[in-house]
């Protein structure tokens, strides 16, 4: 029996969120709205999303000893997520610039701050969370060495998930470990790099060759493709709305990874994260807008009743 349901190990940032009418050029200034402040990053982000879908989730993650950093804490416990693998110190916690224009598609610098100092020895030393967990998911925005450090000590019987984000080389072993990589068609090319193709299928074959167990392919409006050695299908959309993208990537990865620990299959637990991100872009910011489990319920109903747009 398992401790948690789902161990995030990934980055917590402050998000910076200004809206514009449409984001600059090279060398261009534009206005936009009233700075709002969010607790953010895409490690923070997945623990949140999966909490709030009623998963037993723990945050493995370094911020630092300043306000964003008890901001970020604060949001974490809120939800219901274990902080106890959340390290505190040595350097300003990570920064995130975002800019959201009117269609809610968004732009983002990241300032990595305390993330790039969660490193391989803070793995090691909470390797009893890695046994805890029936999940682990990991990002980017951590350094590599780190990331990879995740896949060395997971224990049997423990699954992988990475979203490669911001997209990097990955070395063999570590995508050896993921079952799946989500990525979307950016990520799936500097991953594979060189020619991968015309179609998702495609992709998703270029990816498999490097190694992973299963992959997910991304598609934004076009739903998701999910494949492995077994074949491939594809995961239709769900149409809604959206006022504001931040964050939906991660409520997907979130939502698909609580749900593979459950015991769903690949395509049914992608399709369950693609009602959450749905209903994760229908409101503004990131950590604010995941859903709960019912609201996702009611939006399956929206959409069996023809209700959603």
């Amino acid at each position: 029996m398992y401790g948690y349901d789902l161990l995030v190990v990934g980055s917590a940032n402050a998000d910076l969120v200004v809206g514009v009418e449409r984001r600059p050029g090279a060398g261009e200034t534009v206005l936009g709205s009233d700075l709002a402040l969010h607790p953010g990053g895409k490690g923070a982000n997945q623990a949140v999303a999966a909490a709030r879908l009623g998963a037993r989730t723990a945050l493995l993650a370094r911020v630092g000893d300043d306000a964003h950093g008890r901001l970020l804490l604060d949001s974490q416990r809120e939800a219901g997520v274990d902080t106890v693998g959340v390290l505190v110190g040595g350097a300003p916690t990570g920064v995130a610039l975002i800019t959201v224009d009117p269609s809610g598609d968004n732009s983002i610098v990241v300032s990595p701050g305390a993330n790039g100092r969660l490193v391989p020895e803070d793995i090691r030393a909470a390797v009893s969370l890695l046994h805890a967990s029936s999940v682990v998911s990991a990002q980017l925005e951590i350094p590599l060495e780190t990331v990879v450090e995740v896949a060395r000590n997971l224990p049997d019987g423990t699954r992988f998930v990475l979203n490669p984000s911001p997209p990097q080389p990955l070395p063999d072993e570590l995508l050896a470990a993921c079952d799946p990589l989500i990525v979307n068609e950016h990520e799936a090319r500097v991953i594979a790099g060189g020619d991968l193709g015309s179609s998702p299928e495609d992709w998703a074959r270029a990816l498999l060759a490097l190694g992973p167990r299963s992959v997910v392919v991304t598609l934004g409006a076009e739903g998701a493709l999910v494949a492995s050695a077994e074949g491939s299908v594809r995961v239709p959309s769900v149409k809604v709305e959206a006022v504001d993208t931040t964050g939906a990537g991660d409520a997907f990865t979130a939502a698909l990874a609580w749900k593979l620990g459950t015991g769903a299959e690949l395509a049914e637990a992608a399709a369950y994260a693609a009602r959450v991100g749905a209903a994760a872009v229908t409101k503004a910011g990131a950590q604010v807008s995941f859903p709960t489990a019912e609201e996702v319920a009611s939006l399956r109903g929206a959409v069996l009743r023809g209700e959603s747009r």
